[in-house]
């Protein structure tokens, strides 16, 4: 709840900022650990790895712009301070780097599956991280509530996100924080345990579309109305996205599942040869 830690001169340095660029580190170094306990070339992963989170920055933008009306019905705003310290929308910089990452590989000519699980982790971390930043902000903030951990934000706070101080108020940026915590280290031990490629990358979209559906319910900031189906089903556009992903990696994980063939996962020489 320190929105700004300090100015230089009449430029502040805002806290989200800086878990911003902490998540990103983390998410960098520990992908490009997997990568290479995975025998994956550390130059290509770095490579990969930057322009993923360039890509995810553009996207995080490109999806507000649907689900915050003041940016399409102000375009002039688009080159606003606010609009560029703003930190976006996390599903938009998601998608934004998976369709980046898609292609990036064909071109480095690594392997989408294997490539997307050493991700997986570093992307949870930079979850938790993220929303440390979002709390610090006073951003994604939760509805009112009597519960003994409710929290009260700064007069501050509300003057740069509009977050409301005269309640107390759900955490839920402390709740997917923590809960991505938990997954960051649950995704780690399975890196290493995993039976098929893509098993970790799936089991993150899984996990985070379940934990972001949940959380949603209780979130009070606004979050947009795109085409109107907030409206009609009730559900925020992350819930909406949530379905969409965690149905498909659902999906996917147990088709994945069903095509290794069990007499592999005794033989690792077998295995990594047919995993694809």
């Amino acid at each position: 709840m320190y929105p700004e830690i300090f100015h230089i001169g009449n430029f502040p340095i805002n806290t989200y900022g800086v878990f911003l660029a902490i998540a990103f580190l983390c998410a960098i170094l520990i992908t490009v650990k997997l990568a290479r306990r995975d025998g994956l070339p550390a130059e290509k992963i770095y490579d990969l790895s930057l322009w993923m989170l360039l890509a995810s920055l553009v996207g995080s933008k490109l999806l507000m712009l649907f689900t915050e009306p003041e940016y399409r019905e102000n375009p002039a705003q688009l080159l606003s301070l606010d609009f560029l310290r703003s930190g976006g929308v996390f599903y938009g910089g998601l998608l934004g780097a998976v369709i980046a990452g898609y292609f990036l590989m064909k071109r480095y000519k690594l392997p989408w599956w294997k490539t997307a699980d050493a991700c997986a982790p570093g992307i949870a971390i930079g979850n938790f991280f993220g929303r440390q930043g979002c709390f610090a902000a006073g951003c994604c903030w939760g509805k009112p509530t009597t519960l003994p951990w409710g929290v009260k934000f700064t007069e501050q706070g509300h003057q740069i996100t509009g977050v409301p101080t005269d309640a107390y108020l759900h955490p839920t940026q402390l709740y997917e924080s923590f809960a991505m915590l938990l997954v960051f280290l649950f995704l780690f031990w399975l890196h290493k345990r995993k039976r098929f490629n893509g098993q970790v990358i799936l089991t993150y979209a899984l996990l985070y579309s379940a934990i972001r559906f949940a959380i949603e319910f209780v979130r009070d900031d606004p979050r947009g109305d795109i085409f109107g189906l907030t409206s009609v089903t009730g559900l925020s556009t992350s819930q909406l996205i949530s379905l969409v992903i965690g149905i498909t990696a659902l999906v996917l994980l147990i088709l994945r599942r069903r095509r290794t063939n069990p007499v592999n996962l005794e033989n690792p020489v077998i295995l990594s040869k047919t995993a694809v």
